[in-house]
């Protein structure tokens, strides 16, 4: 493998592997009444675990511009963010202890105005769930602290 492969990511999304320094991403964490929308992954990381639709943040985008543009991107929902729920890190080394992957999410939390969501874009499926349904998916390790969160 050549250097400039070790830069390219998944799906070649370049500075994703062996980054510089960490890339911030939003999580859009949707309420609707009770309920938060998920999404299970079609790509790596995590195929066909549930977590919260995102991406990576563009320069000069706010997280809240973000978070909005990831959520229609990936599911067709509209949606107003509200305010910042927590940030998570998620960092990954290989086996030589060398950083391979981190990143910095802000989970942005959105209240719902339009569309039922559909997986458009890195899901398989989408579902607007509420806490004891969360419980019984495969989640990745935040998606249920977090979706707790939403609902307080």
């Amino acid at each position: 493998m050549s250097a400039a492969s070790d830069k390219t990511g998944p799906h070649g999304k370049p500075g994703r592997l062996y980054p510089e320094r960490p890339i911030v991403g939003c999580l859009a964490v949707t309420r609707r009444d009770d309920r938060v929308l998920l999404a299970q992954r079609s790509l790596p990381p995590g195929v066909g675990k549930w977590g919260f639709p995102g991406g990576a943040q563009e320069l000069g985008e706010t997280v809240f511009e973000c978070a909005r543009r990831e959520l229609m991107e990936e599911t067709g929902v509209g949606a107003e963010p509200e305010r910042v729920l927590t940030v998570i890190e998620a960092i990954r080394q290989d086996d030589h202890g060398k950083v391979m992957t981190h990143f910095t999410l802000v989970c942005v939390l959105l209240g719902w105005r339009t569309g039922e969501g559909e997986p458009i874009h890195d899901a398989l499926q989408v579902r607007w769930v509420a806490l004891d349904e969360a419980r019984r998916l495969e989640t990745f390790p935040d998606t249920v602290p977090i979706l707790r969160l939403a609902l307080e």
